[in-house]
């Protein structure tokens, strides 16, 4: 079970979609805080709280029960933005069972670079991994991308394709509409649109899989729920909306 939660950025990819089309208008208002159920074969295995604002972004993933029990997780991804949702400059501080790393991703959009560092906490801070590689001027994390789809136009039918970097690897990512659906999550019962993202099996993320988030489809737009499916042993992993806070 230590590789359901294992990992914030392989979960967050469900999350972090990419950005609309050039003709899509300006995003909704910031989204505020939501809260995130996590379910793995028909238990609890953790929960997420997601923070976007234009300026930025924070995601929360603790593991929970059995899950929790056997290997905690506790990782926080934090992200600044420039203008247009331009990643800036983002962070993961991961806590996962006696492993305590942060790594830190620096985007030059006077270079067209990006760079990576892993750090070991628990080691003074030593260098673990260091990456580079090229990003177009603009580029977006997976939580820019999400704010950014917030605001498209894209109907059920539709792709587009999109520049995005996790530090280590730059990719135009392809984004389908795929239909409208109707989702019930704690939160209540939502009218959705259901997109797949295509970051995964060594497009930005090497893990084999598929990603999909549905966004209410009205003026706010919320992810509401976001699943992955993943190759043997993790398989499907589904995170429901549980909680809307005011911002």
């Amino acid at each position: 079970m230590r590789f359901v939660l294992r990992g914030a950025p392989v979960l967050a990819a469900a999350l972090w979609i990419v950005p609309a089309p050039a003709s899509a208008g300006p995003p909704p208002a910031d989204l505020g805080k939501l809260s995130y159920f996590i379910e793995w074969r028909l238990i609890h295995a953790g929960d997420a709280v997601l923070d976007l604002h234009t300026s930025g972004g924070r995601m929360k993933l603790d593991s929970a029960g059995l899950v929790s029990a056997l290997f905690k997780v506790d990782d926080t991804y934090t992200v600044r933005f420039e203008p247009s949702f331009c990643a800036a400059e983002s962070q993961m501080d991961s806590k996962e069972g006696k492993r305590h790393r942060q790594t830190t991703v620096t985007y030059d959009r006077t270079q067209n670079r990006a760079a990576w560092v892993e750090h070991d906490v628990l080691d003074n801070n030593k260098v673990l991994r260091r990456a580079q590689v090229d990003v177009p001027h603009c580029v977006h994390d997976v939580l820019g991308g999400l704010l950014t789809l917030r605001g498209s136009t894209l109907e059920p039918g539709q792709s587009t394709l999109t520049p995005m970097s996790d530090g280590r690897r730059s990719a135009q990512v392809k984004v389908d509409a795929q239909e409208r659906e109707e989702v019930t999550t704690p939160a209540g019962t939502f009218k959705t649109i259901r997109y797949e993202v295509n970051l995964m099996n060594g497009v930005v993320y090497q893990r084999k899989g598929r990603a999909f988030v549905w966004l209410s489809d009205d003026a706010k737009r919320i992810p509401v729920q976001i699943r992955l499916r993943l190759a043997f042993p993790i398989g499907t992993v589904t995170l429901q909306l549980q909680k809307e806070e005011a911002k």
